[in-house]
């Protein structure tokens, strides 16, 4: 991959500030040499064991996607490097694939989007009865339905169900991945059918030339002239949501008035003091975004300080109350609407 002329040197070490205001592409990021690359060997490995002839095509650009038309995978750059890792998870919360484990989920999910392109697949009659219209236009956000059966579960929020695109890609990644076991997953679910039908159709396409073979690769990482602060500023905002709803009952249920006010501790020191256990808990049980979680608190804790709450229980008993009153919250703005997962 072709690097900015004005390639920096030393940026590594420099302090965030100074890291800040520098372009993406004078970085010169790469993939080869990077934790990217012995990923995306043992994805042409996997695709190699079910005889494929097909390999996507990888590049860096500024997140996961695969382009219309396009037989290959963009990969988001801040996991080429631990600095940058840092920086994504300081603005973000977490680091979308940046473990082994969810880095391969996104690998094989973007590389069955490439497929579909190469071999276009979503313009088969059989394709479109198993999955639905790929002509329906993709929402701005989707309300999913956590304990449906219709759709395997490979990506956290439900993905395969905010498109026929994101079902087949879903469906895909399961099929794909090494001792997955799905048809005993899946044994009785609805979403069997679709993974019996993706196993039939692989075995028809898999020694075939793809008709689609361009390298394109849209918006490469030499070509983000943007800085990183305003690739992050820019980055937040996509993921602010409408402000969270409270109920004054329920906080000061939570925390009730103190008969020593002076001896207890505030109610949002407490919830600052516990908030990364709580997003922990909270995120993995709902499927729920980091940020949003973090947005949830956050609004707590500004609403405990207007009404000037403090804690009266102890530790053993304020955290598990603490926990299922924000999974409570962030439930329900799944269920009412609120929390729509945005695309």
């Amino acid at each position: 991959m072709a690097t900015s002329a004005k390639r920096l040197r030393g940026w590594a070490k420099w302090h965030k500030e100074k890291l800040l205001d520098a372009r993406v592409c004078d970085l010169g990021l790469r993939i080869e040499g990077s934790p990217v690359a012995p990923r995306i060997k043992q994805l042409n490995q996997e695709l190699e064991s079910k005889d494929f002839v097909f390999r996507p095509h990888f590049w860096l650009s500024d997140e996961w996607y695969c382009p219309d038309d396009v037989p290959g995978v963009a990969i988001p750059f801040y996991l080429v490097h631990p600095k940058l890792r840092r920086l994504e998870k300081e603005f973000i919360l977490e680091v979308e694939g940046g473990n082994k484990s969810w880095c391969m989920k996104l690998l094989r999910h973007e590389t069955a989007h490439a497929l579909l392109n190469a071999y276009r697949l979503d313009r088969r009659p059989d394709w479109k009865k198993c999955f639905g219209n790929p002509g329906t236009p993709y929402p701005d956000s989707y309300l999913p339905k956590p304990y449906s059966k219709r759709y395997v579960r490979n990506l956290p929020h439900w993905y395969a169900q905010s498109h026929p695109h994101e079902d087949w890609a879903e469906t895909f990644s399961v099929w794909l991945k090494p001792k997955s076991g799905w048809r005993q997953r899946y044994r009785g679910w609805p979403a069997l059918k679709k993974l019996e039908y993706v196993d039939t159709l692989m075995s028809e396409i898999k020694q075939k030339k793809p008709g689609l073979r361009n390298k394109r690769e849209m918006l490469p990482v030499n070509k983000i002239r943007t800085t990183l602060r305003k690739h992050y500023e820019s980055k937040v905002k996509r993921y602010i949501s409408d402000n969270p709803e409270f109920f004054d009952h329920e906080l000061r249920w939570l925390f009730p008035e103190a008969k020593q006010p002076n001896d207890s501790e505030k109610a949002s020191h407490y919830i600052r003091r516990v908030r990364n256990e709580t997003n922990d808990v909270v995120s993995r049980w709902t499927s729920e975004y980091r940020y949003r979680v973090n947005e949830v608190l956050d609004e707590m804790i500004q609403r405990c300080d207007r009404l000037k709450l403090s804690v009266v229980r102890s530790d053993e008993e304020m955290k598990p109350e603490i926990i299922a009153c924000i999974t409570m919250l962030v439930m329900h703005k799944l269920r009412s609407g609120g929390f729509h997962i945005s695309l």
